[in-house]
């Protein structure tokens, strides 16, 4: 199958003042769209073709390192624009609620894990909270890497890339996991992932 650019599920200025529509604009018109146009590009001739976006990822990991980034780069954008949503953040649903407590020990030191995760991701990379053998997860990840290579599967991401947060929160990458984590999450999204993965 085909990469395609999806439209984004709310307008630019929908997630004003925690990310900005000229971040937007930037991050899903500029960067997802090249990774979409030039991992299309590599897709052909890889023998990867026709495969769902997962199969790519999966497959062209370790050995088709342009493939494997602009497909996994997309597959990781895709997911990022529906975990956030306008006022997001708040009150998680209760099942994944208590998945959260039970595995990570409650919802403030899940958070607490997941901005370190970010904070100190060297460089570029993504914080994520993941199902791993059956048990949440957070883990962190370089570059367009995601916890489907690691045999987990995605449930939240936050792109730490700098291109993510730079207009609008310069270095301050603290402060941007922040306002993702509490300003930002759809908990709705996370909790159908997780659903669906059990």
């Amino acid at each position: 199958m085909a990469l395609e650019l999806t439209d984004l599920p709310y307008a630019y200025d929908a997630l004003q003042p925690y990310m900005s529509a000229e971040t937007l604009e930037f991050h899903h018109d500029k960067h997802h769209n090249a990774y979409v146009v030039n991992g299309n590009k590599l897709l052909e001739g890889s023998g990867l073709e026709g495969k769902s976006l997962e199969e790519i990822v999966q497959g062209s990991f370790g050995s088709n390192a342009g493939l494997f980034n602009n497909a996994g780069q997309h597959y990781n954008h895709l997911h990022f624009w529906n975990w956030m949503k306008p006022n997001g953040g708040g009150a998680i649903p209760g099942g994944l609620e208590a998945r959260i407590i039970g595995d990570l020990g409650s919802v403030e030191e899940f958070k607490a894990a997941f901005i370190n995760a970010g904070v100190t991701q060297f460089g570029s990379g993504w914080a994520w909270l993941a199902l791993k053998n059956g048990k949440l997860e957070v883990m962190k990840t370089p570059n367009g890497e995601n916890p489907l290579v690691y045999e987990a599967v995605p449930l939240l991401g936050c792109d730490v890339w700098e291109h993510s947060y730079y207009i609008d929160y310069r270095n301050a990458r603290p402060d941007y996991l922040k306002a993702f984590v509490e300003n930002l999450v759809n908990w709705e999204y996370v909790a159908e992932l997780l659903e669906a993965a059990n």
